[in-house]
């Protein structure tokens, strides 16, 4: 223990002495900037060059202040795809990438190329695409009693330390995210490593303190370049096996406190930073945050996971990071992002975003992958956030899609987890084990060679001047009612790769395929039809798809509440407090995530209502859902239709939790166009429900 100690010392005294590298004040603090926009790490004259590397003294590795092994571009530049600038962007945003799957990678068989398909390491790849932080994950013990690892990169410090020395000797710094688990740590289960099983919460901080002080020791002794250290991974609901805050907060601080001593001790600024995800839940992580502050948990940042397709808008991460840094203090970044680039599936263990995640303002192609990157890091910016860290972009297919690639994930631990994971996480891992999900999502395409969108870091700052080109095209779907003449729409919604040229453009239907459709029967027909594109470079016209489907028309507008425009719906109350709202939670809701709820202390009376004025003259039926409980048996509820004096309606009951009733107004006559729909409902304070998903169809 003593010559530990005197060994210790020395190291100290040694790096103490020495210039700090990386690190810096700052999490993403860099070197100055080259001025000459020609320079580059291969063809930069002698004036330019990058600075020699600094040693850290102690294991003869060399490790490298950002962006001086490859410089970022100081003018815009030619490019296949089109990157709109951000140019106000600082110069030390984090443009970082989870690398914790390409060691296992590798070992499966995989290999990385550059553009130019030459082999290459994909580290140095990376780096001149602008990368210029590793996250890497580290689990405690992802291996069985037999030596057998769990999967998902098997990342136990070992391969921590390997993957950081190579980030290292490509001049990226390093973010060591301990997961405190032996395999994956996320808000559905925060297990607690097998070695601390049993131990009280005052044991588990010691122990919790313990390894990290000598994993971080292991790491800077390698040469690795930890700058920054995750005490934990998405940890909204506990960490290493508790839930309770209280606990939690201990934990947090154990390894808040090791990071801290391993800072101060090698002479060298290491950040600390807590991870949670569902940022689309402003106030819920605003709860978090006050916890931790009333628990006075130590730490420097509050980093994020942000998928665009599961974590609400742009504008809403924002405010959640402006939040952060305005309200509580704390520095911030995007832990996690990542954008589709294909719906394929390349390695045949399926994907975990598919052609029903995609969202509005981006398709499954590398332009819009891209552009998906580049609007997760304005929006970072702009919230004064540190970075973006992209999750995952080299985990990429090992071996064919036809082909059974398990007994290579099952080896070499390439796949998101295998077979001998069953023993420590039964519930899912020893369910669903197999390949990888997030093939489709990586920046390196199945045959390891770089997407274009890799580059999109490096192309930040200044953009790219790239050919107009359509993107993607915002296929329509139009309901038509049965027994009635399609209406094809004009134009459609043309994206392109520049999205300031976004328009809508004419359209030409293919008429013999609009003939052909049945309108007698209910069905969905496909449509082609092409685009008449003044903007695209080439000469031959984009073909767009429409789905037709034939079925009764729903009149309702925003029939399920939906949209955020609930204009069209009228609510009137009786007494001074309207006792209901448009509530989002999918678990009250019918279908989607939006319902019409209800609840009060007090009595309540009220109705919504909807009017129409141009209705075609016929027949209609009226139909919603209700779910409901603690309302007396005496209580007046009822959907209802009005045409002029008459009043047709359907009384309903409350039968509790998701016991969905569908009450029915049949042979509703509209002459004069007119027609007003609602529902009633007079009942007892405290009573509950919500009423979801009206249709009104035309049936004769």
């Amino acid at each position: 223990m003593k010559k530990k100690k005197l060994t210790m010392l020395l190291l100290t005294m040694t790096l103490s002495a020495l210039p700090l590298t990386g690190c810096g004040s700052g999490a993403g603090q860099t070197a100055s900037q080259p001025s000459s926009a020609a320079a580059s790490a291969e063809t930069a004259p002698s004036e330019t060059a990058a600075e020699p590397p600094v040693t850290d003294g102690t294991s003869g590795n060399a490790r490298t202040a950002l962006n001086t092994l490859y410089p970022l571009p100081t003018a815009t530049e030619d490019a296949g795809i089109y990157v709109e600038p951000i140019p106000d962007l600082a110069d030390d945003f984090i443009r970082g990438m989870d690398v914790s799957s390409i060691l296992v990678e590798e070992k499966s068989g995989v290999k990385y190329y550059d553009a130019d398909g030459t082999e290459q390491d994909v580290f140095t790849t990376m780096a001149k695409a602008g990368v210029n932080y590793a996250r890497i994950r580290v689990w405690n013990d992802p291996f069985d009693g037999n030596g057998n690892g769990y999967g998902g990169g098997n990342n136990d410090l070992a391969t921590a330390i390997e993957l950081g020395k190579r980030a290292t000797e490509n001049g990226m710094k390093v973010c060591i995210d301990f997961h405190y688990s032996d395999f994956w740590a996320d808000p559905a289960k925060q297990m607690c490593p097998k070695a601390w099983v049993g131990m009280s919460v005052d044991e588990k901080s010691d122990a919790l303190y313990e390894y990290t002080k000598d994993s971080l020791t292991q790491l800077l002794d390698s040469g690795v370049d930890v700058c920054m250290v995750q005490v934990g991974n998405e940890t909204n609901n506990g960490m290493a096996g508790e839930t309770q805050i209280p606990n939690v907060a201990k934990l947090m601080s154990a390894g808040s406190k090791a990071v801290r001593e391993i800072s101060e001790s090698y002479g060298r600024e290491i950040k600390v930073a807590l991870h949670y995800t569902n940022a689309e839940d402003h106030d819920k992580i605003d709860s978090i945050l006050y916890k931790l502050s009333s628990f006075q948990v130590d730490y420097d940042i509050f980093a994020l996971s942000y998928y665009p397709y599961w974590h609400g808008t742009f504008e809403n991460i924002e405010n959640v990071m402006k939040n952060i840094r305005d309200k509580y203090g704390k520095e911030t970044l995007i832990a996690e992002t990542a954008y589709c680039y294909t719906t394929e599936d390349t390695d045949g263990s399926g994907n975990s975003v598919s052609e029903g995640d995609l969202i509005d303002a981006y398709g499954a192609t590398v332009q819009s992958q891209s552009t998906a990157l580049r609007d997760v890091c304005a929006t970072a910016s702009g919230a004064g956030a540190l970075g973006v860290f992209y999750w995952e972009g080299a985990w990429i297919t090992v071996g064919d899609a036809d082909a059974d690639n398990s007994p290579i994930w099952e080896k070499y631990g390439s796949g998101w987890a295998s077979s001998y994971a069953s023993g420590y996480d039964p519930d899912d891992a020893g369910k669903y084990y197999g390949g990888c999900s997030w093939d489709n999502q990586a920046l390196f395409g199945a045959d390891g060679r770089p997407l274009e969108s890799l580059n999109t870091y490096k192309w930040l700052k200044y953009g790219t001047n790239a050919e107009p080109a359509i993107d993607m095209v915002n296929a329509p779907t139009v309901t038509c009612n049965i027994d009635s003449d399609v209406e094809m729409p004009e134009t459609v919604d043309v994206v392109y790769n520049n999205r300031a040229l976004n328009a809508p453009m004419p359209v030409e239907w293919y008429e013999e395929m609009v003939r052909n459709i049945d309108t007698s029967r209910p069905g969905t027909h496909v449509i082609t039809g092409r685009i008449l594109d003044e903007n695209a470079a080439s000469d031959n016209p984009t073909e767009v798809l429409c789905t037709v489907n034939v079925e009764r028309r729903n009149y309702v507008s925003n029939p399920g509440f939906e949209d955020a425009d609930t204009s069209m719906w009228t609510v009137t109350f009786e007494g001074d407090k309207n006792p209901t709202d448009f509530q989002q939670k999918a678990g009250d809701a019918h279908i989607g995530e939006y319902s019409f709820h209800f609840w009060s202390e007090s009595d309540m009376d009220f109705a919504i209502e909807q009017e129409f004025t141009d209705l075609e003259p016929g027949t209609y039926e009226l139909k919603a859902y209700f779910q409901g409980g603690d309302i007396d048996a005496g209580a007046e509820m009822a959907l209802y239709a009005k045409t002029g004096d008459a009043v047709s309606s359907d009384p309903f009951t409350a039968q509790g939790y998701a016991n969905w009733q569908e009450p029915a107004v049949s042979s509703i006559t509209v002459t004069d166009g007119t027609l007003t729909i609602g529902a009633h409902i007079k009942c007892n304070a405290k009573g509950w429900g919500t009423i979801d998903d009206f249709t009104l169809n035309k049936i004769d």
